[in-house]
């Protein structure tokens, strides 16, 4: 993205790149036809369970003032203006944990107040969200979001782990209250006495941990040996929404061995029930509001604009990750500018606003990537199967394929350049025809496995468009007038879900994984190199790596111990933005640059990125996927926040692969391969699996053959 700080010079690139593209995401989604609702449905949960548990947690913290009816309909309000009219339809927006804190410490400080109280605590709020939007008007017009390059990982990935502990912690916090009694209840009903207090609790651990187990399975099942490709594709797809209600039914088992309230389920009035809308009217409120508590307004919107500003902006660039080769442009300001109207929308109607969330965004951007394989594959597989009963060579069936790819590929002024296309044929395939002597002979399934071979070729791209956005809020909409069923849903299986999100967002985070790292064994941290493709732990050593993490640790539990502190916990925003700074002009003083480029790299300093597609002479991985479905490819594949990507298998070498070792390259940027290896990269790759040093002996025995050119054909 280009940095530019002239006024309104970032929203008129933006809305000019968007509006090009804006008929072609229209059309795109509606001709995906019903396919668009796997995704759809996927992101529908993702968005709508949090949102529940958030307004249940509100519920509490405020009172009653704010409730799921708020949470839903704002979710679903901000998800329907955005997915019209906004700049990236792939971002998913909703009301989001920082959110709750803000507000909750809010409630505290006004309810204590005579002259606010809870009264006017939502009028209060509503000035406090005239003056955030202002704020983000400003940071949207000054071009703000330039500065997006400057978020690095330090910062990213520090606040994606910190969402991820505030979700685990009210998970663990909810299901210790269900131990204990609830808030505005009568403390003499039977369902309240010690025993079944002890009951309820212990039956809310485990419908969570059921709900957690089941969930984090069923996300797996492409990769299952049983049932049919359709049904664990089905359950993958549609295995969490399932796991909810699997397990709010397994809750009315005992229901009538218990008494009423066992076990506790999700408390919120219903939209249409007496005094459930009277903040909806909240702008009357706001004139009866003391002027000295409107100017005082200003101090948390500061806050509040900052993590609106950081959160929308991350949440924007992790769903456009570049290893998702996506080829419609960004929308960082224009999108800012839009989040100004909604958050002062919302705040005249008396809701908590709505903003870019993670992991929610990246989840939907990875589903429509899963999406757009399948329909490519569809595309491909016929054209092969066409192909093979008109006598066509292994050349002509390539550029067929080629062909196919190519009229799958909507041409649009807006795109962004890209090197696109289907990867080469796997060496394995043409030994294979040269085996037979004759190159040119008709190709059968015995030479291409249509079903197996077809997901080698396929580039990852994102099947990009606005119609699963748009869905998915109204659906989340749609749940406003549910609120008689979702109230049958227990409070502990929304805790479960917390812990499912949470421990979703983990993978990937290399943040997380360089914490793993610190407690692993010396003689198996080869494997950290070999299963996931980290490549600073070849270049940089392990005393840096140590110290960068522990500084990070060590800052994230300050902004972690931050959010405990009553009403100190809305400078937590500054913290994170403060690790801008920090990064650019603190660390370089401590570490070396080099060192410091494969930790974290940030956009400005790197090279460009490597898209997942290009063909390197690094194969390894291919022999293993040759079973694997093509929705669990996409499952497999973990994005980087800067141009890297790796896949959840072992680097191994089997009999198909002809390639021997010593000519296998690894996948890293062009920078990590031209460097000279220390001393401790040799002790580590000295310290090989001995299953790969057994295959390595094996592949050397077979010469590499000549290098296709089957496959050196342009993109589409």
């Amino acid at each position: 993205m280009e940095e530019t700080f002239v006024p309104f010079r970032g929203i008129k690139n933006d809305l000019k790149g968007r509006l090009l593209c804006y008929k072609q995401d229209w059309t795109g989604g509606i001709q995906a036809g019903i396919r668009i609702l796997a995704p759809t449905t996927y992101i529908f949960f993702a968005s709508a369970i949090p949102v529940i548990s958030f307004g249940e947690q509100l519920e509490r913290s405020t009172e009653g003032s704010l409730t799921a009816v708020q949470t839903l309909a704002s979710t679903a309000l901000c998800g329907v203006i955005h997915s019209v009219v906004g700049g990236q339809p792939l971002l998913i927006l909703g009301v989001a944990e920082p959110t709750v804190l803000m507000y909750t410490f809010m409630f505290n400080f006004a309810k204590d107040r005579k002259d606010l109280g809870q009264k006017l605590f939502l009028g209060w709020t509503g000035w406090v969200r005239v003056w955030t939007a202002l704020l983000l008007f400003l940071l949207a017009i000054l071009g703000a979001c330039s500065i997006i390059n400057r978020f690095t990982r330090l910062a990213g990935e520090l606040f994606g782990l910190l969402i991820a502990m505030l979700f685990m912690q009210e998970a663990i916090r909810g299901v210790v209250e269900e131990f204990g009694i609830p808030q505005r209840e009568n403390p003499n009903q039977t369902a309240l006495q010690l025993s079944w207090r002890f009951g309820n609790g212990m039956f809310a651990l485990f419908l969570s941990f059921g709900l957690l187990l089941t969930a984090l399975r069923s996300r797996k099942a492409r990769s299952w040996r049983y049932g049919t490709g359709w049904l664990r594709g089905f359950i993958t797809d549609y295995g969490v929404p399932l796991m909810v209600l699997l397990w709010t039914g397994v809750s009315y088992i005992p229901v009538n061995e218990v008494p009423r309230g066992i076990p506790r389920r999700l408390f919120s009035p219903n939209p249409w029930s007496p005094g459930a809308y009277s903040n909806w009217t909240v702008i009357k409120d706001m004139l009866n509001v003391p002027p000295l508590y409107i100017v005082g307004a200003f101090i948390p919107a500061t806050m509040i604009a900052v993590l609106y500003y950081f959160d929308h902006s991350v949440a924007s660039q992790l769903s456009q990750q570049k290893e998702f080769n996506l080829k419609k442009p960004a929308s960082y300001h224009y999108d800012l500018l839009l989040l100004g109207f909604l958050v002062i929308l919302c705040g005249l109607i008396g809701i908590p606003p709505s903003n870019g969330v993670i992991p929610q965004s990246p989840m939907h951007t990875k589903s429509l990537a899963t999406l757009k394989h399948q329909l490519l594959r569809n595309k491909l597989v016929s054209t092969v199967r066409q192909s093979m009963r008109n006598n066509a060579n292994l050349g002509q069936l390539y550029r067929n394929m080629q062909e196919a790819y190519n009229e799958m590929q909507t041409p649009l002024t807006c795109q962004i350049p890209s090197s696109l296309g289907l990867r080469e044929l796997k060496e394995s395939t043409i030994q294979l025809v040269s085996s037979t002597g004759y190159i040119g002979a008709p190709v059968d399934e015995t030479v291409f496995d249509v079903d197996k071979d077809i997901d080698d070729l396929l580039p990852v791209e994102v099947k990009e468009q606005r119609v699963s956005n748009l869905l998915q809020a109204l659906m989340v909409g749609g749940c406003v007038a549910a609120m008689p069923l979702l109230k049958k849903i227990p409070t502990s299986v929304l805790w479960g879900y917390f812990a499912f999100m949470a421990i979703e967002s983990l993978p990937g985070n290399q943040f997380w994984e360089r914490i793993l790292l610190l407690f692993t064994a010396p003689s198996r941290r080869y494997k950290v190199r070999e299963d996931y493709r980290a490549t600073f732990v070849e270049t940089v050593p392990f005393k840096t790596i140590a110290t960068f993490t522990m500084f990070q640790t060590a800052y994230l539990l300050v902004c972690f111990g931050i959010t405990w502190i009553p009403l100190a916990g809305v400078l937590f925003p500054l913290l994170i933005m403060l690790l801008v700074p920090v990064r650019q002009y603190f660390l370089p003083k401590f570490f070396k640059g080099a060192h410091l480029q494969d930790l974290d790299a940030a956009e400005y300093e790197e090279v460009p990125a490597i898209a997942f597609n290009m063909s390197f002479q690094d194969q390894e991985p291919q022999a293993r996927i040759n079973n694997i479905d093509g929705g669990e490819i996409l499952d497999e594949i973990i994005t980087r926040s800067r141009g890297e990507i790796r896949l959840t298998l072992s680097p191994k070498v089997t009999s198909l692969n002809h390639t021997s070792v010593e000519d296998i390259r690894p996948a890293y940027s062009p920078r990590v391969s031209q460097r000279v290896d220390s001393n401790h990269v040799s002790e580590l790759r000295g310290e090989q699996s001995p299953w790969l040093k057994g295959k390595e002996l094996e592949a050397k025995k077979t010469p590499s053959p000549v290098p296709s050119i089957l496959g050196q054909s342009s993109c589409g």
